[in-house]
This record gives C-alpha cells, structure tokens and sequence, in this order.
C-alpha cells in the first residue's frame, strides 16, 4: 500500500544562507512520496535564482510581497496538494529518517491533527531548542512553554521527554499537519503575521475535537531566531500581542473575562521590570501590544479566525500559573512544574 503523499513547505524570506546551509539535508530525507516547495515571501537577497540554479528540481511558489508566516503560509498551501504538510522553517537541519515515525504515529490515529519531531538546537545539539523542545504546553493565563524549555532555561536532552505524547501545541519550526484539517479550521490566523499562530491553530485543533502530539523519534535541529533574532522589539510586541488574541478567540467567555485582566497586569508588570532594568525598548514593545489588542476588540476582529467550535478537551493545559512556578518557586524544568501520576 502507498503511503500517504507529504509536502514540505519552506516559508522564505531573505533566507538564502539559510537554504544553501539546510536544504540539501531536506532533499535527502528517507520518505516517499514526498515534494519539497520553497514559499517564497518576495524576498530581495537572490534566494529564488538560487534556488533555479541550484536546485531546479525544488518548486517554488512566489508571494507578491512579505505576507508573514500565516498568510505566507496559507496563501501558499491552497496552491499545494498532499494528504500531509510539514510547514518547516529554513533554518532547520533535518534528519534522514525525521519524516516516517511522525507520519506513521498520525495515520495509526486518525484524530491527530498536528505533530512535531523533537528538536533540538542546532549549536548544540544535546540541548532542547527555545522554539521547539518537545511538545508544548500552556498554563491557565495563556504563557507558552514545554517539555524541555520553560522560559529562558533550555534543558539538556538526556531522553527524559523521549516519550510520545499528546501535548498543547506543536512548534512552528516543524510543523506536521494534515492537510484536510489544515484547510476546515481555515490555516493559521492571518492577524497574527508571525508568532503564536501555530499555538492558536492547535487550540482550535483541539477545541474541534482532534488531537496534538509530539513524537521524539524523529529529530530535527533549529538554529531559531533567524529572521527577527530573541530579543527584537517587533516579536516582543507580536508575542504579547497574538498572545491576547489568542486567549480572547479560544478562552470560555467566562474565564476569558476573569484570566484576561490578570493576564495584561502580569505584562504589565513584566514591563516595569523591564524598563527598571534598562530595556525600553522591550517596555514600549508591550504597551504597544496591550494598545493593539484593545484595537483588535474594537475593530479587526472580523480579521481573524476563531474556532469552529469549543466543546474538545484540550491537553496539555497546566492548571497553574508557571510564572508563578518559575519565579517564585524557582522551579526550571518542565518535569518540576509537571509531574504526572
């Protein structure tokens, strides 16, 4: 019996070192049938005539302009026909093998809608990755973290999460997705622009009844940071940002009107802190945020994609606060904060 077809799709922008570095590792992957498509988001640095040059053999979709990670995205794979789509960023080394354990994890469940392989940092590679790690999770006031990385702490890899899992979210750095569920929930949130689309696409995943998981038999390695690096004003404005979206769009009304307010003081506060130490940049990156969202409510939330329903039972929702964990209690790895019984 064939296996199921998979496309991988690079989102480029001003990637080219990126491409030269890492595709050739794509381009030997141990999966068949696969294709392997380069988005190109209008990029000015040659990537697309090196990709002709040089790889004539990959498929090149070219964006009218730099659309960001989900329209970029979801313009492109509407063009793109597979049961499968990886959604892998360009500054991923990959495995030989990375492909086939995730793709036979989700066609042994049907109800898996998403998945990523664990991944690891490219500079040293005995070290969970900060946007990847493996599997994410979420506490009760929508902060990200996961197996492997809670904050700033990236913990080594000595196969304590070598284990297969259901989890929150899959990272966006290696994002396995079948395509019908892709294109029913209606792709990531094009609001977004970038950051925290692909923790919002797994909430309304799984609010519509699917599942999330993480499979640790495949590896992939992520340089991360590669278009706007850690620390940049602009992804802190759209971390904070789409963070709120994401809680105003999936939260219970209910809970949404008590968790959202406690959820702007604490970045507030987190503001403050900022500024007391130095960093106004990251102080007004934050302000901006909060001034956006209030924006958003009153006006562009037609812009955005909101669940088709909310009666699934998400995992990986830490009942807790793991700022709270983190800071106060000191605790700095995932296996302190989450202990399963």
């Amino acid at each position: 019996m064939q296996q199921p077809s998979v496309a991988i799709v690079i989102l480029n922008w001003n990637g080219k070192p990126f491409l030269e570095k890492f595709l050739p590792s794509v381009k030997v992957s141990a999966y068949e049938p696969k294709k392997i498509i380069v988005a190109d988001n209008a990029s000015t640095d040659d990537s697309v005539n090196f990709l002709q040059k040089v790889h004539p053999g990959i498929s090149i979709i070219q964006n009218e302009s730099n659309l960001g990670f989900a329209k970029g995205y979801n313009k492109a794979l509407k063009k793109v026909e597979a049961d499968y789509y990886v959604l892998l960023n360009s500054d991923v080394e990959v495995t030989p093998g990375w492909i086939d354990p995730v793709i036979s994890l989700m066609e042994a469940d049907k109800a898996i809608a998403a998945c990523q392989p664990k991944i690891l940092a490219y500079a040293d590679k005995e070290t969970f990755e900060y946007a990847g790690a493996s599997g994410g999770w979420i506490d009760k006031f929508g902060y990200p973290f996961m197996r492997g990385r809670v904050f700033d702490d990236c913990e080594k890899d000595n196969g304590q999460y070598n284990d297969v899992q259901p989890c929150f979210w899959a990272s966006g750095a290696a994002f396995f997705v079948r395509s019908s569920v892709y294109h029913q929930l209606g792709g990531l949130d094009e609001f977004f622009f970038a950051h925290q689309e692909e923790i919002d696409f797994c909430w309304r995943v799984q609010l519509a009844g699917y599942k999330v998981y993480v499979q640790p038999a495949s590896v992939v390695y992520h340089v991360g940071g590669g278009t706007l690096p850690k620390g940049n004003s602009r992804k802190t404005f759209l971390n904070f940002r789409n963070n709120l979206i994401m809680l105003y769009k999936n939260l219970p009304t209910a809970a949404a009107l008590w968790k959202l307010p406690i959820r702007i003081l604490l970045d507030a506060l987190s503001a403050w802190r900022g500024l007391l130490n130095g960093d106004g940049g990251f102080f007004m990156a934050i302000l901006k945020a909060h001034v956006h969202f209030i924006g958003w409510i009153l006006f562009k939330k037609n812009q955005s994609v909101f669940p088709l329903k909310k009666d699934g039972k998400p995992f990986g929702w830490y009942g807790g606060s793991v700022v709270w964990a983190y800071f106060i209690k000191k605790k700095k790895t995932f296996s302190e904060i989450i202990t399963f019984k």
